[in-house]
């Protein structure tokens, strides 16, 4: 059930894949539909508040992207997986697919008694029936489509909120160890953590890269080895809770405000935890994009580019930059003002260029391809 509001429209559409859909209701009545090309068109006069019901059934299969694969509702080898960033929600839930479309979610899943599921939010509901189990989560906080997600598989809880086969339980149980404290500092720098409750699952199966959800982060059995060598991305995916969860962005151009800031809590989990200095992080990510092309703006990146690695390292870059420029205090009280004020609401580049000010040097890293002197 989709629940919007507009002024006043004759007919709207939603982005959906491939499931057959049978009826849409739209205030609980009929309405008109055609279902193409990835693509559900409504026809119905609504005003002000409305809510749409899609009835739909089939098997979700992942939405294929020439510049990132298939995404969204996945199989594992013995489970499913849901990572739809940046395009793939509608593999398995008809949306209006946008980064800034946000909306509180229910998720109500039944499935086999022998598997856990894992689900945005907080579990609200279930009940054994026989050979399956209903889980029922509950994710208040306003979320964008793509981070909506179920995970499937057949887990045990390794430490509090924390998800894995039981093959790798003493791996995940030392590589995890250390979240809380994660959690305890970046809630220091940036503020509050700001959902009910946070999650990871480890799939048995392994994954190219980690993938955060809303309140939930998965990685695949090939992120743990016992000596927390993959601990900058247990970092990584824990800071997009702040910067790309409760701070979304509006428009996917503005992606270096997600991956720029979690890339930047690497560092500062590095510096923190006796690693290297976030100075030192910095140098090497410099030296690191000083080889590669200097052609890419990171403040306005073209869709193929949303997910190169220079937004990342470069959008980091950005951040230390201005802390050095700024200080110690300044800066961080910036980022903690910036996620309050922002807090479950979407940003732009040019929000940030407004409230942090130093716009002769932020333009700089952002909006000019050559590296600027460091």
């Amino acid at each position: 059930m989709l629940q919007a509001s507009c002024t006043s429209l004759s007919s709207f559409s939603l982005s959906f894949s491939t499931l057959r859909v049978s009826k849409v209701l739209v205030n609980g009545k009929p309405a008109r539909y055609a279902h193409a090309g990835g693509v559900l068109n409504v026809r119905a006069a609504v005003r002000g508040n409305f809510s749409v019901e899609v009835r739909y059934s089939g098997t979700p299969v992942p939405v294929s992207t020439p510049e990132w694969g298939d995404l969204g509702w996945d199989e594992l080898t013995d489970g499913s997986i849901v990572a739809s960033q940046p395009v793939g929600a509608p593999s398995w839930f008809p949306c209006l697919d946008e980064p800034s479309s946000k909306a509180s979610y229910l998720l109500d899943v039944t499935a086999p008694s022998s598997y856990v599921v894992v689900c945005n939010g907080v579990l609200v509901d279930g009940k054994v029936s026989g050979s399956t189990t209903r889980w029922v989560y509950s994710m208040a906080a306003p979320m964008a489509t793509y981070l909506a997600t179920v995970q499937i598989g057949q887990y045990v809880e390794v430490l509090p909120d924390v998800w894995a086969p039981a093959r790798l339980r003493r791996l995940v149980a030392h590589d995890f160890a250390r979240q809380n404290q994660m959690i305890s500092l970046f809630s220091s720098l940036f503020g509050p953590y700001p959902f009910t409750k946070y999650s990871v699952v480890v799939t048995d199966d392994e994954l190219d890269v980690p993938v955060e959800a809303q309140g939930l982060s998965t990685f695949g059995a090939n992120h743990v080895d016992g000596r927390r060598g993959s601990e900058r991305l247990v970092a990584h995916e824990l800071a997009h809770q702040w910067f790309g969860n409760s701070v979304g962005i509006a428009a996917w151009e503005h992606i270096w405000l997600n991956e720029g800031f979690a890339c930047y809590a690497e560092w500062l989990w590095s510096e923190a935890s006796g690693g290297r200095s976030a100075d030192a992080c910095a140098a090497g990510a410099r030296e690191l994009l000083s080889r590669l092309p200097q052609d890419l703006v990171i403040g306005r990146p073209a869709r193929a580019d949303w997910f190169d690695d220079r937004v990342y390292k470069r959008g980091a870059l950005t951040l230390h930059s201005l802390r050095r420029e700024m200080g110690d205090d300044s800066f961080f009280a910036l980022l903690r003002e910036w996620c309050a004020r922002n807090r479950h609401g979407v940003v732009t580049t040019e929000d940030f260029l407004t409230l942090a000010g130093h716009r002769d040097l932020l333009t700089k890293w952002l909006f000019e391809p050559a590296l600027p002197v460091y």
